[in-house]
């Protein structure tokens, strides 16, 4: 299992797996062949049914501005090792072709090479949380120290630079009004909210903060603004909006925000490892529904928990989104998926109340959690796996008065 590193990248919106992917694609491929003189990008699957609203072609188009590019839409045709793939071909100014690569973008902004099946040097042995679980109990640790015992010290300093980004997202967002980019002329609500919640009282004016909070990342994303994967762009507000919730709230210090993020990367490392985090694959359940388990892990470590709740915690996050379908109204990261966010990262404080008041002890483990959801994400129709051919994207979804 890879660094934390990986799961929480620093970039810029939409979409880590149809636009921070396909853009690293992209410049590592214009860094081989930088004598070519024009290139062909080619996008399949997912990558190319909802690539126009996830701005796949712009992210592309910015690596090659200097170059003639040629992007092919194949949105039917899906490449067997995973739905989101995209074709790179360079010419010579003879139009021969000087090369050609295929790589995959498997969520969270992580791309792999076509016949490299190889992830990068594992630093985690244990790579399922009951195993993690037994070892803390045996050498009497929490999850945090195991992240920095395998990361190294230096990771505080990649774990800090990350809430920063997360935090000045979230005070764009709060600040920032208009319209999203896009055909359903959004408008943002984050500022909005945050004044409301200014004149509430009692626990309605903390959740009503929760709220904003989500939902500035959230718009952060959608209209491109930089931002932390934790685990996706996608799903980049909930894990911010709980920690910020706590710093408010509860006046909870740097260094244990620092900590939750390590055990909340720690929960999205195993389900990124075990089963996926790209709502192309497995679809919302993997992006949301992991951010949920890993905000939720965070606010019981924050509050007290020990790991046995913790991980009770985390298991509910990511059982009771089960089944939920990535289906973005034409191809944009904004409905459901900005309200989603603000949903998730208020059941996380549900769930961490939930775990609280028991013993951390239940039937079934957040690793066979992992599995199911694996399981179903596989059994999933692809019109269902972020295509917009189903669900809540069948709907123009236009403003109603």
């Amino acid at each position: 299992m890879e660094s934390i590193r990986e799961l929480y990248r620093i970039g810029h919106g939409p979409s880590s797996s149809h636009t921070m992917g396909p853009r690293l694609a992209a410049e590592l491929f214009l860094k081989e062949n930088n004598t070519a003189s024009r290139f062909k990008c080619t996008l399949y699957g997912s990558l190319a049914a909802t690539g126009k609203g996830h701005l796949t072609d712009f992210a592309v188009d910015e690596v090659f501005k200097n170059y003639p590019l040629e992007v092919i839409w194949e949105p039917e045709t899906f490449l067997p090792f995973h739905p989101n793939a995209i074709k790179l071909q360079a010419y010579t100014k003879d139009d021969q072709l000087l090369n050609e690569n295929i790589s995959y973008s498997v969520g969270g902004g992580k791309i792999i090479m076509d016949g490299d099946r190889n992830e990068n040097k594992p630093i985690y042995e244990l790579t399922r949380l009951d195993d993690i679980l037994n070892w803390c109990h045996k050498n009497g640790k929490q999850l945090w120290e195991i992240v920095e015992l395998c990361e190294g010290k230096e990771i505080w300093d990649h774990l800090s630079e990350a809430w920063s980004v997360m935090n000045d997202s979230i005070k764009r967002g709060l600040s920032n009004e208009g319209t999203l980019p896009g055909g359903l002329k959004l408008p943002r609500k984050a500022a909005s909210f945050k004044q409301k919640a200014e004149n509430f009282s009692g626990p309605f004016k903390k959740r009503s903060f929760l709220f904003a909070f989500a939902l500035a990342v959230s718009e952060e994303n959608a209209s491109g603004g930089l931002i932390v994967t934790a685990p996706t762009c996608g799903a980049s507000g909930v894990v911010p909006a709980v920690l910020k919730y706590y710093q408010k709230v509860y006046k909870i210090n740097q260094t244990q925000i620092l900590k939750a993020l390590a055990t909340a990367g720690l929960i999205g490392n195993l389900v990124k490892y075990n089963a996926s985090i790209s709502g192309a694959e497995v679809g919302c359940q993997g992006e949301v529904g992991t951010a949920c388990a890993m905000a939720s892990a965070a606010a019981t470590q924050l509050m007290g928990g020990t790991v046995n709740q913790i991980e009770y915690a985390a298991e509910m996050g990511l059982e009771h989104h089960l089944g939920l379908t990535c289906d973005p109204v034409a191809g944009l990261v904004q409905i459901p998926c900005i309200e989603r966010n603000a949903m998730a990262a208020e059941r996380s404080l549900a769930h961490n109340t939930y775990a609280l008041m028991s013993d951390g002890h239940h039937r079934i483990s957040f690793d066979e959690v992992v599995e199911t959801m694996y399981q179903t994400g596989k059994d999933l129709s692809n019109t269902y796996k972020e295509t917009s051919k189903g669900g809540l994207a069948n709907y123009q979804a236009l403003p109603k008065y």
